[in-house]
Formats: C-alpha cells, structure tokens, sequence
C-alpha cells in the first residue's frame, strides 16, 4: 500500500461514494457513458485538425459520419469520439471533437494507440485524456460484465488532483502542489474485506475487478465517478446500487516495482500480448439508445458536469509514489500487456484514461 494512501484517500473524499458515470437510455439528449465505435479495415479516412496539435497525433483517422460522440451531437461537454480500426489494429480517440460540414472533424486534441504495442505518450504529453492515457482500455462495458469478469484496471474522476503525475500517466492537469492530492495515475483498489457478497451479479464483477486490478485517476470531475460505456442492457437502477460503496473502502496502491520503462505500459513479470487483426463485417457501435432506455436514468448514472479546461502546462513533474512492498502490487494492465479488449472479435491490448480539468493541457 502506498504510504500516503490514507491522505489522498481523503482528499478525494472518504465519506464520498461511487458512482457509475454510464446506463441505459439517454440524458440530456446523450447516451450516459463514453461510446465507442468499431469500424473495419476499409473505413475511409477523413482529415482531423486540433486546436492543440503539439501534443496530437496527426490525422487522417477512420471516422464514420455516425460515429458517436459523448454527450450526444449537441453536448457542450467533453465529446469524446473513440473509433477503433479492426483492421489494423489501432485505437483513434479524440477530445472536444465536432464534425465538419466536409466531412472532416475538428477536436482539442487526438491520440492514436497501437494495440500490439506497450508504448505510452511522449512524457508532458496529453491525450484524449488529461492524464495521457487511452480511455476505452478504462471503461465497465457491458458484454465483458455479462461474462463475469472484467480483467483489467477501471478509471475514474476526482475533482481535484496535484501538478504530477505517476506511471503510466503522462500527463497531469492542475497547478496544484499539494502532496495530499492525488496525481493523475494513481492507482486505488477496492480493500480485500470489503464484502460484496450483497450485491446483484452485475455489480460484483465491477467490484471483484476494483479488488484485483484496481482503477487509475484518469482525469479532473467528480469524485468517485467511475466510467464505462453507455449500453441500453444496464439496469441503471442496479448500478445505483454502486452508490453504497464509500470512499473509506479504497486504499492506494504503490506499483513503483512494476514499471519497466517510463516509456513502456508493460509491467514487471507480465507477457506481451499479440493481437491479431481480425475483419467485421459492418461497422459496430456500443449498444445506445436511439429514443428512450430499458431504464430511466437516475441519479446513479447522471453524467459529471462538464468543466472548463485551460491550456497549458509546461514541464510536467513525474516521480513513483513510495511505500509498500512487492507484496502489496497488483497486476497492471496496460498496454498489449494482458487485455481484454474483445470487441467484434478483435482482442487488443492496451489500457487506458480520461478527462475533465482545472487544467487539463
């Protein structure tokens, strides 16, 4: 355990509580997640420019006209849009992206992830992500709930965190020097005696996974706010349920051992995975509402508020938070390094992040 866990436990809020940040059904006009699409090898692609093109990697991308944007078309929020191109095996993801009338889109900023690959951002650098990470490898989705276990590392907002960050994070997002915040990357999981044995079958797999893998501060908003993708086969009304689980239940995590390189999503005694690309037929989204859901969203799944950003930071600050032994580590899963992506058969590895900040850039 980090040796500053019970600090930044604090500073995120112990008396505070989870809450799942996707659903069934639309709020706002939106579907209540982060969607994504799956697009085949053959997808044209379309030019992206960025209003932060120093730190995005450049276009084209294989952006359908219908690809899905968080929020919905006429949110003022975050407008995440994730393609990935299962014909090569690439993962596209852009911030405050906006279709143009030509077809191109205009977005804050892009990453493209190699999912045969471990490398990580340039260092300083953003993604779609505040803290310089992937976002989808991070999100609860419904199909890999539905088969019981999710095996791989979750992220989620606070709303405040320090001017740092710790690997795999590239990034950070604040002006803040505070030692008690949390840096962007941390790792907390879900304490081993906590016991879950109440909860419907759905939820005690996104709990068993905070217990194993744990989940990363992947960007500046609400406290607590876990994400996931939006799918009209969630019970929103079960995932409130969530809401029982305090911030006193989680403890960080010091990894420092298992970093293998600074550049490298590749953990300490794991075996990089080979993905294979693999056609689909047709393009495929995450399951949206088209009109209304299964469910009413409720409070559980209401979406975080958006927050202004500022561009932009100079030299980030990076170091490994102290404390603990081996004993104490858990299996990281970024990278091509274990994971779990199975989507329209393509399986991908790499892992993950995203979002909201003081300062995001």
């Amino acid at each position: 355990m980090d040796r500053n866990s019970a600090n930044y436990i604090a500073s995120i809020g112990a008396t505070g509580h989870v809450h799942a940040d996707f659903g069934a059904g639309l709020y706002g006009g939106g579907p209540i997640g982060i969607p994504y699409i799956v697009v085949p090898g053959n997808q044209p692609y379309v030019p992206v420019s960025f209003n932060y093109a120093d730190e995005s990697d450049p276009g084209p991308y294989p952006i359908p006209p219908n690809a899905p944007i968080e929020g919905g078309p006429q949110s003022s929020g975050d407008r995440h849009v994730i393609v990935i191109d299962s014909g090569i095996c690439k993962l596209y993801e852009m911030f405050a992206s906006y279709p143009q009338s030509n077809g191109s889109w205009n977005a804050g900023s892009g990453a493209v992830w190699n999912l045969n690959s471990n490398a990580l951002r340039p260092s300083s650098w953003t993604s779609a992500d505040a803290a310089g990470l992937p976002i989808l490898p991070g999100l609860v989705r419904y199909d890999e709930v539905a088969s019981g276990v999710i095996n791989h590392a979750l992220r989620f907002t606070v709303s405040s965190t320090q001017r740092a960050f710790l690997w795999p994070a590239h990034h950070y997002a604040s002006s803040s020097t505070n030692p008690n915040l949390p840096l962007m990357g941390l790792r907390l999981r879900l304490k081993a005696n906590v016991d879950i044995s109440s909860y419907s079958p759905t939820n005690q797999v996104i709990l068993t996974a905070l217990k194993h893998y744990g989940m990363f501060v992947a960007d500046n908003g609400s406290s607590w706010f876990i994400s996931g993708a939006p799918d009209n086969r969630w019970n929103n009304d079960d995932l409130h349920a969530l809401g029982a689980i305090p911030g006193s239940d989680f403890e960080v995590v010091d990894e420092s051992s298992l970093q293998v390189s600074p550049n490298s999503g590749q953990a300490a005694g794991s075996t990089a995975v080979t993905s294979t690309p693999t056609k689909v037929p047709a393009v495929m989204h995450s399951p949206t509402a088209i009109s209304t859901g299964t469910h009413a969203p409720t409070a559980a799944v209401t979406p975080e508020p958006f927050e202004l950003i500022n561009r932009k930071s100079s030299s980030a600050t990076t170091y490994n938070a102290g404390g603990g032994g081996p004993g104490s580590m858990l299996p990281l899963t970024i990278g091509s390094v274990a994971i779990l992506l199975t989507i329209a058969g393509l399986v991908s590895g790499i892992i993950w992040t995203r979002r909201k900040s003081e300062k995001r850039f």
